[in-house]
């Protein structure tokens, strides 16, 4: 009897499953370190994108599609960064539930202060720009402070259950974020009011929260390739202006910035905009924490 028992008793805890997961895509790889920062080992999150990677370029894999069709939360950045391979990924996953305007899509930018909104008219002849205003907002900390909070909501509606891990999580986040603030500011006055040059125009939310002066880009206009003249051009400027730094990031051919830097006297710093564009780049801090180190150690260290 009591062998029966027992065995009763362990049927049925065999029989009750385990509760599922969330399963959370991101675009990329910053948006899913923020992502995991609040669900913790409640759900799952997986990017599309990897943080070494252009993220207004990437290439559809079939991969992408399977992880979009189990999805029920997909965050993406938005203000159309992704617009050029997103949409055609959301449309062929047969997923409806993570389709704009339903409960499983949300777009990142919501909330955070954007800057860099166009205030005439956008067409072609101005480059890649971005109508709603540069998508690059994460690397201001307090965006990323926002997108948690954001995260934390719609998890914590999708998965009531759950809903006081999910807030827990964000405390605690909350919690260490403001004290590495603390560090970055400290490490940041050492170089307040210090001018760049920025190879693309990724750098307007963290050139204003750690006090860069962005004087130019190498690009005459997003995504436009540079002409002879236009480099020549910078060159001069960035002698006469004083512009100590040259940032790029590494996904970009470095030939053209080096030149820049070689005949200008600017340092090159190649600095990765996203979580994952280091090997040793592993969560949202940590991009700041290598970030900052990379500018203290291309100034000197001072």
């Amino acid at each position: 009897m009591k062998f029966l028992n027992l065995f009763a008793l362990t049927s049925l805890f065999c029989a009750a499953p385990l509760a599922a997961k969330v399963k959370v895509v991101t675009t990329t790889e910053d948006l899913a370190a923020l992502a995991a920062e609040v669900a913790g080992d409640s759900a799952e999150v997986t990017a599309i994108a990897r943080g070494y990677q252009d993220p207004h370029f990437v290439e559809a894999k079939p991969s992408y599609l399977l992880k979009l069709k189990k999805a029920q939360l997909f965050i993406q950045v938005g203000l159309e960064l992704e617009t050029g391979w997103a949409p055609a990924l959301l449309s062929s996953a047969r997923n409806p539930g993570i389709l704009p305007g339903r409960p499983g899509f949300m777009d990142a930018s919501e909330g955070c202060e954007i800057l860099g909104k166009p205030t005439g008219g956008v067409d072609r002849s101005l480059g890649d720009v971005h109508p709603l205003g540069n998508p690059h907002y994460w690397l201001n900390p307090e965006n990323g402070r926002v997108i948690a909070r954001a995260i934390a909501h719609r998890l914590s509606v999708m998965d009531p259950d759950n809903s006081g891990k999910y807030k827990a999580n964000l405390a605690a986040f909350e919690e260490r974020l403001s004290e590495k603030e603390k560090e970055w500011d400290a490490s940041a006055a050492a170089f307040k009011g210090v001018k760049v040059v920025t190879y693309h125009n990724s750098w307007p939310s963290f050139a204003r929260r750690f006090g860069l002066e962005v004087v130019d880009f190498v690009e005459p206009r997003p995504g436009i390739p540079p002409s002879p003249a236009h480099i020549h051009s910078l060159i001069t400027r960035i002698r006469a202006s004083g512009v100590r730094l040259l940032l790029v990031e590494p996904y970009f051919d470095l030939k053209l910035p080096e030149k820049v830097a070689a005949e200008s006297g600017a340092a090159l710093v190649v600095i990765p905009p996203s979580v994952g564009g280091e090997a040793g780049i592993k969560t949202y801090s940590g991009l700041f924490d290598r970030q900052l180190e990379l500018l203290k150690n291309a100034l000197g260290g001072k």
